[in-house]
C-alpha cells in the first residue's frame, strides 16, 4: 500500500484496506515468534492464574471485527514511524532472547503488532484500534519479580483479615505470617489464596465489561481501579469461609469444594462491580438531572 492524497473512496467501494494484508502481516509475524506463542499458550494452559490468557486475543479479535466499519471509508495512510517501532520491536526480542527474559520478549510481540497497524494504516487507525491492540497486553504474565512482591503482602493481608474475622465469630484461631492455626486444621495462605487470579482476570473483565456496558470514560476508569479493593476483599473473604468450614469439616478445605467456592467468590466479585457500575450511572444521572433543574431554574 503507498500514502494517497484522496480523503474519501468512491461511493460504494469497498474498504481500502486490504485484509489479505492482515492475513500475511499476522502469517509473517506467527512465524517470527513462534517460540514466544508456544511459550504463552503454554503458561495460559498450566498457570491457573493466567486462565484468561485465552480469551483475550478472542475478545480483542471480536472488538477489531466490530469497529470494522469505522475503517471502511478511511483510506490508509502508512506511517514509516510504525516501521520504526516494529525494529525497536525486534532489537527488544533479540535482548530477551539473549537473556532469557520472557516478559521482554512476549511484550515486543503486541509492541510488533501495534507497530504493523501504524505502517500499514497509519495513525487513525490506530486510534481507532487503540483499545483492543491495549488489550493484548493483558494476555502477558507480569514478570516473576513484580509477581512475587504482589503476592506475599496479598497472602499477608487475607490472612489477617481472616483471623480478625474467624475471631470476632469466636472461633480460636492463631496466625503465624500467612498460617492460619485452628483446633481442628492448618491452613496455609498459599500463592494461589493470595487473589492474583481475581485480581489480574477481574481488571481484564473490568475493561471489557466498561467498553461493552458503558461510554463515559470516567464512569470506566472508576470500575477499573475499584478492582483492586473488590478482589482483595471477595478473596479475603474466601480464606475467611474456608476457616469457618475447616474449623468443622477441615476435609472441605481443599479439592473440588475448594477449588468450586473460588468460582463462586469470583463471580460474586464481579457481581460487585456490576452494581458498582449501576451504583455511580444512577448517580451520575441523579447528579446531571439536578445540575439541568439548577439551569431551568437560572434561566426562568
Amino acid at each position: 500500500m503507498t500514502p494517497t492524497t484522496t480523503g474519501q473512496p468512491e461511493p460504494g467501494t469497498k474498504s481500502p484496506f486490504s485484509w489479505t494484508t492482515i492475513v500475511w502481516v499476522s502469517v509473517l509475524l506467527a512465524i517470527c515468534y513462534a517460540t514466544v506463542l508456544q511459550g504463552l499458550v503454554s503458561q495460559w494452559y498450566n498457570d491457573e492464574d493466567m486462565g484468561h490468557g485465552f480469551f483475550v486475543p478472542v475478545i480483542a479479535g471480536y472488538i477489531v471485527w466490530q469497529l470494522r466499519d469505522k475503517i471502511a471509508g478511511k483510506l490508509p495512510k502508512p506511517n514509516w514511524w510504525g516501521l520504526a517501532i516494529m525494529i525497536w520491536a525486534a532489537f527488544q526480542l533479540y535482548i530477551a532472547t539473549l537473556g532469557a527474559e520472557l516478559f521482554l520478549a512476549r511484550t515486543s510481540l503486541v509492541i510488533s503488532i501495534i507497530g504493523s497497524v501504524l505502517l500499514l494504516g497509519g495513525v487513525e487507525y490506530l486510534k481507532i484500534f487503540a483499545f483492543p491492540l491495549f488489550l493484548l497486553f493483558f494476555m502477558v504474565p507480569i514478570p516473576a519479580v513484580i509477581y512475587n512482591q504482589i503476592t506475599f503482602p496479598l497472602q499477608l493481608l487475607a490472612s489477617r483479615v481472616a483471623e480478625n474475622s474467624i475471631s470476632n465469630i469466636g472461633i480460636p484461631v492463631i496466625r503465624e505470617g500467612n498460617v492460619l492455626e485452628l483446633a481442628n486444621q492448618k491452613l496455609n495462605v498459599v500463592e494461589a489464596c493470595s487473589g492474583i487470579r481475581s485480581l489480574l482476570t477481574l481488571t481484564f473483565l473490568s475493561l471489557v465489561y466498561g467498553y461493552f456496558a458503558e461510554n463515559k470514560i470516567w464512569i470506566r476508569a472508576v470500575l477499573f481501579f475499584s478492582t483492586i479493593p473488590i478482589a482483595i476483599i471477595a478473596n479475603a473473604g474466601r480464606v475467611t469461609i474456608t476457616g469457618i468450614i475447616a474449623d468443622s469439616k477441615p476435609e472441605l478445605a481443599e479439592g473440588l469444594f475448594h477449588e468450586a467456592q473460588g468460582w463462586v467468590i469470583f463471580m460474586v466479585a464481579f457481581a460487585i462491580l456490576a452494581i458498582l457500575h449501576q451504583v455511580l450511572l444512577r448517580t451520575s444521572n441523579l447528579f446531571n438531572s439536578k445540575s439541568g433543574h439548577k439551569h431551568d431554574a437560572v434561566v426562568a
